[in-house]
């Protein structure tokens, strides 16, 4: 049996195929059916809700395209039914998962928009926290923004990696936004909530990269100041274009890049953490 992640609620079917002497190669892109299992819990207070599944992007540098198949938006009527039962469950905090979460309901007919179904969740009676991610800057909306500052429920909370300030490593990553895109989209939204937490990733020692342009990458951080990070060193990822380029970076070159981005991500951290010192906040305990 040869299958992909879109088949993955129909897998028992397969196996039967298989069992009755057929060879199965299930790859092609479907439409994925809502799945009757439970999913696994790992804890009783926090739970994550699958909005969309697979991506549609193509980043040189990563393999999910090739592992998780096309986008597939759930309906809302589905992801608000879920979150109802994890109400009756005891459950106060739904974080909404995707790995393009902004691309939600594109592939819909008719076409829906990610703050559409923020704004179609957040009352469910019982939650009383909502989060989301992962945020990609190229579809990252005003609409999104605007949700989340007029919804208590929703938490400010804005999961959107940088990968690098530099817009020819941008443009060699596919990412399809520049540096000052990115400035705006986080003006836009200390504009409107002011207290949001921004996080990010980022990846150092990309083919290629040069000094200069890690250097950018450090000057956006200090020009975000990110609540956190989470950072990478670059390493080939299988079947994909950046792997087979021949301006591979050494690793001792990558590692030093990696501990001085990773001072600069604590240093940040520190510093924005300090706005909370002598405030009285709620706090949800797992």
């Amino acid at each position: 049996v040869r299958m992909g992640p879109q088949y993955a609620n129909r897998l028992g079917d397969l196996l039967e195929d298989a069992l009755n002497g057929n060879q199965v190669v299930a790859t092609e892109p479907t439409f994925i059916m809502e799945d009757v299992t439970k999913p696994r819990r790992g804890s009783s207070v926090c739970a994550w809700v699958n909005v969309i599944y697979g991506c549609n992007e193509r980043c040189t540098y990563c393999v999910v395209p090739g592992t998780r198949g096309v986008e597939q938006s759930r309906p809302l009527e589905s992801i608000r039914a879920e979150m109802e039962e994890l109400a009756d469950q005891g459950f106060k905090e739904v974080t909404l998962l995707g790995q393009n979460i902004d691309a939600y309901g594109r592939d819909m007919k008719p076409k829906r928009k990610f703050a559409d179904l923020l704004a179609h969740v957040a009352d469910v009676p019982g939650i009383e926290r909502v989060r989301f991610v992962t945020s990609h800057p190229r579809y990252m909306s005003d609409s999104v923004v605007s949700t989340v500052a007029a919804h208590p429920k929703l938490m400010p909370v804005f999961h959107i990696p940088a990968q690098s300030g530099d817009d020819e490593v941008l443009n060699n990553m596919g990412r399809g936004y520049t540096a000052e895109r990115y400035l705006q989209i986080v003006d836009r939204i200390r504009s409107a909530v002011p207290d949001a937490s921004i996080t990010s990733d980022f990846i150092v020692g990309t083919p290629g990269e040069t000094e200069e342009q890690f250097q950018a990458t450090l000057d956006l951080m200090e020009q975000v100041r990110f609540d956190a990070s989470m950072t990478a060193a670059y390493s080939p990822r299988p079947n994909t274009p950046m792997a087979l380029w021949e301006n591979q970076l050494s690793d001792e070159v990558k590692e030093d890049r990696l501990h001085r981005i990773n001072r600069v991500v604590k240093k940040h951290a520190l510093e924005r953490s300090q706005r909370f010192v002598g405030r009285v906040e709620q706090v949800l305990v797992e």
